[in-house]
């Protein structure tokens, strides 16, 4: 089945226009609902961003949800792998965020969990679809559903956060510079940093519903990498609206990607005596994280860009650690989802136990200069098309086996991506555009 609104991670777009108007998310709520009645009586818990729309689509499923005879449970602002993470503990059948991540505030997106705290399955998906397309039947009264909202919620989910950092390790003595993004991370972040016996700086941790990822965050690391310098911080965190992303800066200033991350992550654990065979990353990882991991004696495997793609090869190799250079980073012996707190923790504790710094862990990789272009398309292109072919065949060619090339259409934005990794960080630029430029003439 082709299904029309589910895309890689859920549903999106701008607020406002469909899908994401409140008489479609009403729709959608019923719908979930008419999916998950089927089982009997359900629960699902709802958590959102600080976007200023999640008031209206929170309110919107939550009507629908109810018209189909279950059960809510409301978090309020709450990052996505709480959701995930509360979900499993609530027994609930499924977990809803409102989000649309790192996008403007402009955007907003509703995603869904299974009660194990994992993407919902694509057959799911595709039930709530067929229902979407039916006439809403409202349960009989005495059926309708209730709503509670749960007050604890952001204090369970710190407590959980806390218990990644092992018992006899703490952050006493290191100066972090937190950047929350305005997002859901704003009341939960800190403290757990805080907690743990850091000296935490906390920065964009100020929401007014639409500054949610405006110049901060995981995407804009200009005013973290000021922060660290300024308050001579051992090293900043960014994560981006909904949590589930981790970009981190050492003490220079310097970024340390998801890519760095992960790979300072498996090394960790293998010195530690961890077992497992195989890292999972995408299409888009860094070339140096794949000769790193196989420099550890690992097998590197590459998925198709996304968390849940990240997430299938992960159980078929039995994977305990994935992710993405954007800074998805599952920890799966943790959170069977992309978790920027329970990532950067594990950082940390390499950054106490090795006795080292950010800086110097992160040269466990050496990074290979990438180039990344997003075109911005009004209408659908075919990524077959001769002219777009023969400029990926030019490079391919004058890169040789120097490099990689990567097109792919996002799963998330109208947007073609084109991707060059080389050994010369200009020549990748050069190449890219050329790419580029033929995508935009189609």
């Amino acid at each position: 089945m082709t299904r029309k609104y589910f895309g890689t991670d859920g549903i999106r777009g701008e607020i406002g226009k469909p899908p994401m108007t409140p008489d479609f998310a009403l729709k959608l709520g019923w719908a979930a609902g008419k999916v998950l009645a089927n089982d009997g009586r359900s629960l699902v818990l709802i958590g959102k961003d600080t976007r200023i729309s999640g008031y209206m689509l929170e309110s919107a499923l939550q009507a629908g949800l109810v018209a189909a005879g279950v059960d809510i449970r409301l978090l309020g602002p709450m990052p996505t792998p709480a959701v995930a993470y509360l979900t499993r503990t609530f027994r609930a059948s499924v977990g809803i965020v409102i989000s649309a991540s790192h996008n403007p505030y402009q955007d907003n997106g509703v995603k869904f969990f299974s009660s194990e705290g994992t993407k919902l399955a694509d057959e799911i998906e595709e039930q709530i679809e067929t229902y979407l397309d039916q006439k809403i039947a409202v349960v009989a009264s005495n059926k309708l559903g209730k709503a509670e909202r749960i007050v604890d919620a952001a204090g369970r989910y710190i407590e959980f956060c806390k218990r990644a950092l092992p018992s006899h390790t703490a952050l006493n003595g290191l100066r972090i510079v937190v950047d929350c993004a305005n997002g859901a991370t704003y009341h939960i972040a800190p403290n757990v940093f805080i907690e743990l016996g850091a000296d935490v700086i906390s920065i964009a941790a100020e929401p007014d519903g639409i500054n949610i990822n405006k110049n901060c965050g995981a995407t804009s690391l200009d005013s973290l990498q000021t922060a660290v310098i300024q308050h001579k911080a051992d090293l900043g965190i960014a994560l981006d609206g909904d949590g589930d992303r981790l970009m981190m800066v050492d003490h220079k200033g310097e970024v340390v990607d998801g890519d760095e991350a992960l790979a300072i992550i498996t090394q960790h654990r293998l010195e530690k005596g961890a077992s497992g065979e195989h890292i999972v990353g995408t299409l888009m990882s860094n070339l140096g994280l794949e000769q790193a991991v196989q420099r550890m004696g690992l097998n590197f495997h590459r998925a198709n860009v996304g968390d849940r793609y990240v997430m299938q090869i992960m159980n078929e190799t039995n994977a305990i650690l994935g992710g993405e250079g954007s800074g998805h980073i599952i920890i799966h012996d943790r959170i069977p989802t992309g978790d920027g707190i329970i990532a950067a923790l594990q950082v940390l504790s390499a950054v106490i136990e090795s006795g080292k710094n950010l800086h110097e862990l992160k040269q466990v990789m050496t990074k290979y200069p990438q180039t990344l272009v997003n075109v911005r398309v009004k209408t659908e292109v075919d990524l077959q098309n001769n002219a777009i072919q023969q400029a990926v065949t030019k490079v391919e060619q004058q890169l040789a086996h120097r490099g990689r090339v990567l097109l792919r259409k996002s799963g998330t934005e109208p947007l073609v991506r084109v991707m060059v990794e080389g050994e010369d960080k200009q020549e990748t630029i050069q190449l890219a555009e050329i790419i580029a430029d033929a995508v935009r003439s189609c």
